[in-house]
């Protein structure tokens, strides 16, 4: 206050100016204010439950408005739920709906309290803030959607009830002969939930729109079976031929083929499909029964000595060795099945022999005759010659290795009317009988005298029962003691070639003369013999008389000879270069043979004859 007073007075007077107008001006403000206070109230007043000026929606002015009169107003204005249009689409059909179809709603009654309760909610300030807003600016009530999901998914269920479909897998069967196929179908399921998410943006706007269904699809593992049917129909379009050289085709007919085949599932280049497969087991089944039959040994070729060229000619090609390859057939037959093939080979392992077509005598080591040794068979039967012929060519051209134990049942084999031979008389027990290969013994007991003058070892041999005189007969025969018989399987003749050469052996027939000769290379091996002729003789006993209903009254037949029993002892020296390489002594027991004789009933007999 002092210092006001220290003021020149111009200054003072300066002041004194503004506090009056501020005074003035004070009055107007206040005067202004309770002036539009009481407009402000008035309004309100006039107002009172209804619209304050300036709020509108959707474009219409709802100043003044009740609540129901407003919900009227928007509710002829706001037409969306019913007039508008929401198409869904899928696969190139599609369904149309009004949004009120799906659930959508405009909340008009909440639009209603909203613009009514403008300017009449908040604090004092907060409400004049709004009223004078909306009646400067204006202010627009948005309109309120109200979207009922529940009822959309009601309706799009409607939809996917066209849509929906299972998953099926495909398949193939087979049914007798006939392939039975089930092509795959696509799974489809419409995404309810993900569908109902893209309506939210048009429904919030009010827009109409086309709303594309998402559509989930599962894919079935394979969709077109059609590829491994029409290959299991060509299988199944003729009988299955297993082939081998040399033996009948086995034939698997389509009815039994089917039960072999099945269905599986590939990978194999990516993309999962069906292929044609067959049980093993039951393809071997099948192969393993053929197996004897189909194996082969090695044989080793065949040859002539050329006794001119003094080189081999091929007498019989060499046979390759074969073995069933049971997994191999079973791959080849799968193969081929599948490539359309109705005709398929077996497959074998295969063994080629020691000796093949192109040897020769200078790599065998073959270069001249060392022996060469001959029996005869005057007076034998057509039928016993036949089986001499038989049973020695299995030997012609036959080729043994160094070191090798050749058996004379082994190269023989099966002695039956099948292989060749005809019923003769045979040695079997005490009795001389009719059997099948009657007269091999010759052909046993020639062999075993080139081996025994050859100086070859002997490992193996048998005498006969009774002594045989057809192995005495001819100029330069070695006596008794000196034959071999065989009786495949039991009794066998057998020796080894204990030379370091091959030894190649050929067989002939020059009338009723069976000679053995043996090709190799000589040694310098020499055989010196001796033998101790019949001792211990013991006669023959009488001959027997036999009534053979089958023969016709005056006929008598013999069926046995007579043979006095004996023992005979034969000594062999095989020496070389003046060394004894080897000592043998076989020794033979031969039983007293009676002769016997069949006769037709009512036959005259001998006066002396005994008869049984």
């Amino acid at each position: 206050m002092n210092a006001l007073r220290t003021l020149p007075r111009r200054q003072l007077q300066s002041i004194d100016l503004v506090k009056g107008l501020l005074l003035a001006f004070g009055a107007a403000a206040v005067a202004l204010f309770i002036g539009a206070l009481v407009f402000i109230l008035g309004v309100r007043l006039l107002f009172a439950d209804k619209a304050l000026p300036g709020v509108e929606a959707a474009g219409v002015d709802l100043s003044g408005l009740s609540q129901p009169q407003i919900e009227a107003a928007l509710g002829a204005q706001l037409r969306y739920a019913q007039s508008g249009k929401l198409v869904f689409t899928a696969n190139g059909r599609q369904w149309v709906a009004r949004p009120e179809d799906v659930g959508v709603v405009v909340d008009v009654p909440t639009m209603a309290r909203q613009a009514i309760a403008w300017g009449r909610t908040g604090s004092p300030t907060e409400r004049v803030a709004q009223q004078v807003e909306a009646w400067f600016s204006g202010h627009t009530i948005v309109p309120v959607i109200v979207f009922d999901q529940r009822v959309g998914r009601v309706f799009l269920h409607t939809i996917a009830d066209q849509i929906d479909q299972p998953k099926v897998e495909s398949g193939l069967k087979i049914d007798g002969t006939t392939v039975q196929s089930q092509v795959g179908q696509v799974g489809r399921e419409v995404d309810i939930p993900s569908t109902l998410a893209l309506l939210n943006e048009p429904v919030a706007a009010m827009h109409d729109a086309t709303i594309a269904l998402v559509v989930r699809e599962t894919q079935p593992l394979i969709t077109d079976p059609s590829p491994a049917a029409a290959t299991a129909e060509r299988i199944l379009s003729a009988p299955l031929q297993l082939t081998a050289e040399g033996a009948d085709p086995l034939t698997i007919q389509p009815t039994d083929l089917a039960k072999l085949m099945r269905f599986d599932i590939s990978r194999e280049g990516g993309q999962p499909h069906f292929v044609v497969s067959y049980d093993a087991n039951a393809l071997a089944s099948y192969l393993i029964p053929l197996e004897p039959k189909l194996q082969r040994s090695p044989e080793n070729a065949r040859f002539i000595f050329n006794d001119q060229t003094r080189q081999l000619d091929l007498l019989k090609p060499a046979v390759i060795g074969r073995t069933l390859d049971l997994p191999g057939s079973i791959v080849a037959i799968e193969d081929g099945l599948t490539a359309g093939q109705h005709q398929i080979p077996i497959k074998f392992d295969t063994t080629d022999p020691a000796v093949t077509d192109n040897a020769t005598a200078e790599q065998l080591g073959i270069t001249e005759n060392v022996v060469t040794v001959s029996t005869y068979f005057n007076g034998s039967t057509p039928e016993r010659i036949q089986n001499i012929k038989t049973a020695s060519a299995a030997f012609h051209g036959l080729l043994v290795a160094p070191g090798q134990t050749l058996s004379m049942a082994d190269i023989l084999g099966d002695i039956s009317l099948d292989k060749g031979y005809a019923e003769a008389l045979i040695i079997y027990g005490n009795r001389t009988i009719n059997g099948v290969g009657g007269g091999v013994c010759q052909v046993s007991t020639t062999l075993f005298r080139a081996v025994f003058f050859g100086g070859y070892q002997i490992v193996e041999r048998h005498p006969h029962a009774y002594r045989v005189l057809y192995y005495e007969q001819g100029p330069n025969s070695p006596g008794p003691g000196l034959d071999a018989t065989v009786f495949v399987p039991l009794v066998d003749f057998k020796f080894t070639n204990d030379s370091q050469y091959w030894l190649l052996m050929e067989t002939y027939i020059y009338g009723n003369q069976l000679v053995w000769k043996f090709y190799s290379t000589s040694d310098g091996r020499s055989v010196t013999w001796s033998s101790t002729g019949p001792q211990n003789v013991v006669k023959a006993p009488d001959p027997l008389y036999k009534e053979n209903p089958d023969l016709p009254k005056g006929k008598i037949k013999q069926t046995d000879y007579q043979a006095d029993g004996m023992d005979v002892t034969v000594y062999r020296t095989v020496s070389r270069d003046g060394q004894v390489i080897s000592k043998d002594t076989i020794k033979t027991h031969y039983l007293p043979w009676r002769a016997i004789y069949e006769y037709g009933p009512g036959t005259d007999l001998p006066k002396d004859a005994k008869t049984k």
